[in-house]
């Protein structure tokens, strides 16, 4: 079984059919699912999406987060080791845009040896990893 790291860029389009990556986000998951891939996210990511999505369109988007997607995917809970590894990445990249969010999923990601991302963000790409 494959193990899928899923980004907030992943859970935005999949759950905002306004987006322009909707469709594919769809198309993605629906594979996902379909071959019985593991997904697995951070709670940073958690955070990063239930911002975004409340900030947008309200906490009705947040409920439907919780509801919808949130037991669909194994939650790795980001503690102050992982915390500290992601900022020291974050500062040892020194990219502009590059955010501890990601920085802390790429440390996970390696750590926890995960096959695949589900994302959108570029970021994912050019740190090398296998993009579903």
């Amino acid at each position: 079984m494959n193990r899928v790291f899923v980004d907030t860029s992943a859970i935005f389009s999949l759950l905002t059919p306004e987006d322009r990556a909707h469709h594919r986000a769809k198309q993605a998951f629906s594979a996902l699912t379909g071959r019985e891939a593991k997904l697995i996210t951070s709670s940073y990511v958690l955070v990063e999406t239930h911002a975004l999505l409340g900030r947008r369109f309200g906490i009705v988007a947040n409920e439907r987060l919780r509801e919808d997607f949130e037991p669909l995917v194994d939650v790795v809970w980001v503690d102050r080791d992982l915390h500290q590894k992601g900022l020291d990445l974050l500062i040892a990249r020194g990219r502009r845009g590059l955010s501890l969010v990601d920085a802390t999923s790429f440390v996970l990601i390696d750590e926890q040896r995960i096959d695949e991302v589900f994302a959108f963000d570029r970021h994912f790409e050019a740190e090398g990893f296998i993009i579903a």
